[in-house]
C-alpha cells in the first residue's frame, strides 16, 4: 500500500523530481510530452506511469511466466502478464511507426510507452516483475528499456544497449529475435544474461534465478518458484509450435495461484492477458483476460522488414 499511495501522490502533483527525468534521456521527455497533452494530463503525471517501477521500488506484486523457445527456424516468445484485474480496463494495443527504427506492435497500459510485444525487425520482449531493494536514477527505468529494446534490430543490439545504460529497478525482460532468445536479469547495480538451453529455451517467473552479489532480492509471489518449476516441466512435452505454447499458458495446476492466475479472496491479482509471438512469422497473438476466458482476441503484426 506505502507504494501505491508514493504512486498516487506523484501522480496527483504538478511537480517531479529531477532525478525522474533524469531518466528520460532515452527517447527525452518528447513522446511522453505528447502522451501528456494528447491525453490533457500534467506531463509529470505520464512521467510517473512511465517510471512507476522505479517510484515503487520493486513493491508492485505483478506477477507473470514467460517462454522463450527457438527450433529449427521457428523462433517463439511467450507469457501471461498477471495484474491487479482492475487494470484490465487500462490496458491498450499501440503501434509506433518511426523513422529509421523498426515499427512497434505492443500491448501496454495507457500512457506507458514501452511494454510487451514484437517489433517489424523480428524482435519480441516479455517482462517479468521481481522484487528487489534499490533504484538507480541514473539508469533506464523498466519501461524504458522494454522501449529500447522494442527499438532495437536485433537481440544483441538490444542486450548491448541495457548493458551500456544499465536498468534502474528489479526486473528480467526476456529478449527473442529470429535466432533465439536470452533473459536479462536486471537489479539496479547489475545485469546478469540467461542463455538459451540446449533445447533452445529460456524460461522465468517473479523470481531471479541467478545470485546478484549485494543485492537483497524478497520473492513478491511465493508461488513464483512452483510456476518455474511447473512451466519446466510441461515444456518438456510439447511442441515447438504456438498452439502448444497456448495450452502451457491455459495450465490451472496450483489454481487459483496458477501459470493461469485467477483472482480470489484473498489476493486480486489475475492474468490479464496471455500473448504468443511467432517471431519468424511477425505476429502475436493475445487472448485479454485469463486465456481459457478470453474476453477480446488481437493479432499484432508489424511489417516485417527483410524476413
Amino acid at each position: 500500500m506505502a507504494a501505491k499511495r508514493r504512486l498516487k501522490s506523484l501522480l496527483e502533483s504538478n511537480s517531479t523530481d529531477s532525478s525522474f527525468l533524469n531518466t528520460t534521456s532515452y527517447h527525452g521527455p518528447n513522446e511522453i510530452q505528447g502522451v501528456a497533452a494528447g491525453a490533457e494530463q500534467p506531463f509529470s503525471s505520464i512521467l510517473a506511469l512511465n517510471v512507476r517501477t522505479e517510484i515503487a521500488f520493486g513493491m508492485f506484486s505483478d506477477g507473470c511466466t514467460a517462454l522463450s523457445w527457438k527450433d529449427g527456424n521457428t523462433s517463439l516468445l511467450a507469457q501471461n502478464w498477471d495484474w491487479q484485474q482492475e487494470q484490465e480496463a487500462n490496458l491498450i494495443r499501440l503501434r509506433i511507426k518511426q523513422s529509421g527504427k523498426p515499427n512497434i506492435d505492443m500491448v501496454t497500459e495507457a500512457g506507458i510507452i514501452g511494454k510487451i510485444g514484437l517489433n517489424s525487425a523480428g524482435l519480441g520482449v516479455c517482462l517479468n516483475a521481481t522484487r528487489a531493494e534499490g533504484v538507480d536514477f541514473g539508469r533506464l527505468p523498466c519501461h524504458l528499456a522494454l522501449r529500447r529494446c522494442l527499438d532495437s534490430n536485433s537481440r544483441a543490439e538490444a542486450i548491448a544497449a541495457l548493458q551500456s545504460a544499465g536498468v534502474a529497478s528489479s526486473c528480467h525482460i526476456l529478449v527473442a529475435d529470429l535466432e533465439g532468445g536470452t533473459g536479462i536479469e536486471c537489479s539496479c547495480t547489475d545485469i546478469i544474461l540467461i542463455p538459451m538451453c540446449d533445447r533452445g529455451r529460456v524460461i522465468h517467473t517473479n523470481h531471479f534465478i541467478n545470485k546478484h552479489p549485494g543485492v537483497e532480492e524478497n520473492i513478491l509471489l511465493k508461488d513464483s518458484e512452483a510456476r518455474l518449476a511447473r512451466i519446466s516441466e510441461l515444456v518438456k512435452a510439447a511442441r515447438p509450435d504456438v498452439a502448444s505454447m497456448r495450452r502451457m499458458l491455459e495450465d490451472e495446476d496450483g489454481y487459483p495461484e496458477s501459470i493461469n492466475r485467477q483472482r480470489t479472496q484473498d489476493s486480486t491479482i489475475a492474468t490479464l492477458f496471455s500473448i504468443v509471438m511467432q517471431l519468424d512469422k511477425g505476429y502475436a497473438d493475445v487472448r485479454v483476460g485469463r486465456p481459457t476466458a478470453a474476453e477480446q482476441y488481437l493479432k499484432l503484426q508489424p511489417d516485417l522488414q527483410g524476413v
